[in-house]
């Protein structure tokens, strides 16, 4: 794909992205895992990973809410300590949970990075991001950030990182629901990830057209789909199939 952007944050375009990793569905090597960043990286595509924090307030890298679809435990990630999570292992694999220092520590630059903050809506976590940020801070290469929950966009905002564009994780097609990402974009956003199966819509046109930022889609998983992404977005986040670069 070619983006039509050519903003500031250009690095967050030019390349596919692969969703948790360019993983295979958990069979041998697992999403959100170091062998699913080391495939990425061997392939040149850029990397989005999400963030759970851990009981003890460690931020690891690891999409659900509770434990039991990745590794069989039954139990929420933020009741776990990290000595808990160190303990499991990833599908069939001894692939383990590595914490977000890990993480950071072994991709280092080699190819930029969308981190997708995952929270709890119930207990809204006032030091969530605080707890992230050090690490933010430190990272050499480019990373971006972002959320679905406006609370967590809020927190970053407010402890902006220099440099790190911040973003809104978005779906859904209806009026009202499309004036909700409109308010929470101009809060000071930077980008929009969308659902490719809600493109196009008018959000999605009012911020590259109006904002002139940039639109990444989710969960491109075919040919037919990253065909939508290149008439209405400026990358795609892809899994289940090799792009083109």
């Amino acid at each position: 794909m070619k983006p039509s952007y050519d903003g500031p944050f250009r690095w967050l375009v030019e390349r596919p992205i692969a969703h948790r990793g360019l993983h295979d569905g958990n069979r041998t090597i697992p999403e959100n895992s170091v062998p699913a960043a080391l495939a990425a990286i061997a392939a040149g595509y850029a990397i989005e990973c999400d963030v759970q924090m851990s009981g003890d307030g460690t931020p690891h890298v690891f999409h659900d809410a509770t434990a039991n679809r990745m590794t069989g435990r039954h139990a929420a990630i933020a009741s776990l300590s990290d000595k808990d999570l160190a303990g499991l292992t990833l599908g069939p694999t001894t692939a383990t949970i590595p914490t977000l220092e890990r993480y950071l520590s072994l991709v280092n630059g080699q190819v930029p990075l969308v981190v997708e903050i995952k929270g709890n809506e119930k207990t809204r976590d006032p030091d969530y991001f605080a707890r992230m940020k050090p690490l933010v801070d430190a990272y050499p290469g480019h990373l971006a950030l972002m959320s679905f929950d406006d609370w967590l966009i809020d927190q970053m905002l407010a402890g902006r990182p220099a440099g790190r564009p911040i973003g809104l994780t978005a779906d859904g097609r209806r009026a009202g629901v499309l004036a909700g990402h409109r308010e929470i974009f101009e809060r000071g956003c930077d980008f929009v990830s969308y659902d490719v199966h809600d493109l196009p819509n008018p959000f999605v046109t009012w911020v590259r057209e109006e904002r002139r930022a940039p639109v990444i889609s989710w969960t491109v998983r075919n040919e037919a789909e990253q065909a939508v992404s290149r008439l209405y977005v400026d990358q795609i986040t892809f899994e289940d199939f090799a792009p083109q670069q």
